[in-house]
C-alpha cells in the first residue's frame, strides 16, 4: 500500500502507508497496548529535554575545562553537532519505517539476514539497555551536583560524595514517583521544557553577555588550549575532550521509544529525532559561548568550592543573587531532562521485556490498568541508574565514567541498525520519511563516526592512572556484554524473537 507522500523532496514510491497507528504497528507484530495521546511536538519534546543543553554542556563543563578547555569546549561542539546529525538521520529513516517501542533491537531485528537477526536485535537491545540507564544516571547525577552546589552557595551545605549520591537518590525516587502517579503531568510537563530550555539558555546568555564588565576575547574562546588531564599528547587530550558534547547529544532515541504511544508514529518519530538534535546544536553552540565568554578566572572557577564551574561563573559574572537565580533555572532543566530520561527508559525496558529479553522479564512488561504506563519499569530504570552512580562514593573520576559508559552504549545500539540497513541496500523497504539517494553515504559516515568514539572513550581519562581516576567504562560495559553473551549461548538463542517473535505475558489492560 502506497500514497505520495513526500519528505525533503524525496517522491516515495514503496512502503506500508495508508495504515492508521495501529494497524500498523498490528503489522509489526504488536497489540496496541500503551496510550497514544503523544502529539509530534510532545514526541520531539521529550528527545529534545533528554539531550538538555543545560543538562549535558554544564555538568560535563569543568571536564571541558581541564580536557582541552575553550578551544576544544568550542569547535567540540560543532563537530560532534554535525557527525550526531548524521548519526540521528540514519536513525530517523529506519525509525520511519518500523515505529514501535522497542525501538533499536526491533530495527536490527527486521534488517539483519534471517539466520542471525534475533542475535543481532539481542545485543543491540542489551547495549541500548545500557546506555539508557547510564543517561539517566548521568543526568540525575549531573542535577544533583548542581542542587549541591545551590545548597552550599544558599545555606553553606558541604557537598560530599556522600551527600552527592543522597541527593542523587533523591532524584530519582521524586522521577520514578512522577512517572508512576504523574502521568499527565510528565507529558505537560514535557512540552514546557522545550521552552523552559529555549528562554533558559536566551535568559542566561543574554546575561552572561549584557551584565558583565569584563568578557574574554575571541582569541580565548576559539583558540586557547588546556590540559589538566596528566597526558602529554595534545591530541589525545582533544579527543578526550569530545565527550562532553558527545554525551549531551545522547537520548533522542526517546522519539523512537515513544511512539507506540505518538499520532502519525511514522513521520512524528523521525522528525522528533532529527529536529531535536539541530536545535539542541544551535542552543548549545549559544550556551557554551555565553559561558566561556563570560569567565572572570578560569582557574578560580575551575577550583570553585561549588565543585560546579558554571555556578561559579554565573556568581562572578552576574553576582550572587541573579547567579543563584540563574542556577535555579539550570538545575529545573536538569530536572525536566532527568524525568524524560526516566521515561523514555521504561519504555525500552517495557519493550525488551515484552520479548522475554530480561530477568523477570513478566515483571518488568506489565502496564498499570489506571495509567497505561509501565510502573515496574520505571522503577527498574531508577534503580538501576542508581547502582551505576554509586561508585563515586571510591571512584573521583566516576562521573566521567558513566558519560562515557552513556555514549558506548547508546551509540553502538544506535548504529547497528544503520549497519545493518547499508548492508541491505535496496532490499530496504522505506518508510515515509527517508534520506532519499543520501542515505548510503550519511549510514557510513554514521558507522565510521561510532567505531571511532567507542574506542575513544574507553581509553584512560586522567593520568597517571589509579584506583581513584581509573576510567571503568570498559568494565561495566564487559560486564552487560558478558551476561547477555552468556545468557545467549545458554537459553536466549533458542527462544529470543523466534519466528516473528515471541509471545510476551497478556498485560492486565489486554484481559
Amino acid at each position: 500500500m502506497t500514497d505520495d507522500a513526500r519528505v525533503s523532496g524525496q517522491q516515495e514510491t514503496s512502503g506500508p502507508y495508508g495504515l492508521s497507528d495501529e494497524e500498523r504497528l498490528a503489522q509489526l507484530g504488536y497489540t496496541q497496548v500503551l496510550a497514544r495521546r503523544m502529539s509530534a511536538f510532545s514526541n520531539y519534546a521529550v528527545s529534545f529535554t533528554i539531550i538538555s543543553v543545560l543538562s549535558g554542556c554544564l555538568t560535563l563543563y569543568l571536564f571541558g575545562m581541564t580536557t582541552g578547555g575553550p578551544a576544544v569546549i568550542t569547535w567540540g561542539w560543532v563537530a560532534v553537532g554535525l557527525m550526531t546529525l548524521f548519526v540521528g538521520l540514519s536513525m530517523a529513516e529506519i525509525c520511519s519505517a518500523y515505529p514501535t517501542s522497542a525501538g533499536l533491537y526491533f530495527w536490527a531485528h527486521r534488517l539483519a539476514p534471517p539466520r542471525s537477526a534475533a542475535a543481532w536485535a539481542w545485543f543491540t537491545g542489551w547495549f541500548n539497555v545500557l546506555g539508557q540507564v547510564a543517561v539517566t544516571a548521568g543526568i540525575d547525577f549531573g542535577a544533583a551536583s548542581f542542587l549541591g552546589a545551590y545548597l552550599n552557595l544558599q545555606f553553606d551545605f558541604e557537598v560530599t560524595p556522600g551527600r552527592t549520591v543522597l541527593l542523587f537518590a533523591a532524584i530519582l525516587i521524586l522521577h520514578g514517583l512522577l512517572n508512576t502517579f504523574g502521568v499527565r503531568i510528565v507529558a505537560l510537563l514535557n512540552d514546557v521544557s522545550v521552552w523552559w530550555h529555549v528562554l533558559g539558555v536566551a535568559v542566561i546568555v543574554g546575561a552572561l553577555a549584557f551584565v558583565p564588565e569584563h568578557h574574554q576575547s575571541a582569541t580565548f574562546v576559539f583558540t586557547k588550549f588546556v590540559n589538566e588531564t596528566g597526558w602529554g599528547s595534545g591530541t589525545y587530550v582533544v579527543l578526550l575532550g569530545l565527550l562532553m558534547a558527545q554525551y549531551t547529544f545522547t537520548g533522542y532515541d526517546a522519539s523512537a521509544h515513544m511512539t507506540e504511544e505518538t499520532h502519525d508514529a511514522a513521520t512524528a518519530g523521525p522528525k522528533g529525532i532529527v529536529r531535536s538534535i539541530w536545535t539542541s546544536w544551535i542552543a548549545g553552540f549559544v550556551l557554551l559561548l555565553g559561558f566561556t565568554f563570560a569567565i572572570q578566572s578560569y582557574d578560580r572557577e575551575l577550583t570553585s568550592p561549588t565543585g560546579a564551574p558554571p555556578a561559579q561563573i554565573l556568581l562572578d559574572a552576574l553576582g550572587a543573587t541573579t547567579g543563584k537565580l540563574l542556577l535555579l533555572v539550570v538545575i529545573g532543566a536538569q530536572l525536566f531532562c532527568g524525568m524524560a530520561s526516566v521515561t523514555a527508559n521504561s519504555r525500552m525496558i517495557y519493550a525488551f521485556s515484552r520479548d522475554g529479553a530480561l530477568p523477570f522479564s513478566r515483571v518488568w512488561h506489565t502496564v498499570s490498568p489506571r495509567t497505561r504506563t509501565p510502573v515496574a519499569a520505571v522503577w527498574l530504570a531508577a534503580l538501576a541508574a542508581l547502582a551505576l552512580g554509586l561508585p563515586y562514593l571510591i571512584n573521583s573520576t566516576a562521573y566521567a565514567a558513566v558519560t562515557s559508559i552513556a555514549v558506548i552504549g547508546l551509540y553502538i545500539a544506535y548504529v547497528i541498525p544503520t549497519f545493518l540497513r547499508i548492508r541491505r541496500g535496496a532490499a530496504f523497504e522505506r518508510g515515509p520519511w527517508h534520506l532519499g539517494r543520501w542515505s548510503g553515504v550519511i549510514g557510513v559516515v554514521s558507522v565510521l563516526w561510532v567505531v571511532a568514539i567507542t574506542i575513544l572513550f574507553m581509553l584512560p581519562q586522567v593520568s597517571p592512572v589509579t584506583s581513584k581516576t581509573f576510567n571503568y567504562a570498559p568494565v561495566a560495559v564487559l560486564v552487560v556484554l558478558g551476561f547477555a553473551a552468556t545468557w545467549w549461548l545458554a537459553s536466549a538463542r533458542h527462544w529470543f524473537l523466534s519466528g516473528e517473535r515471541a509471545a510476551p505475558a497478556p498485560n492486565p489492560v489486554e484481559k
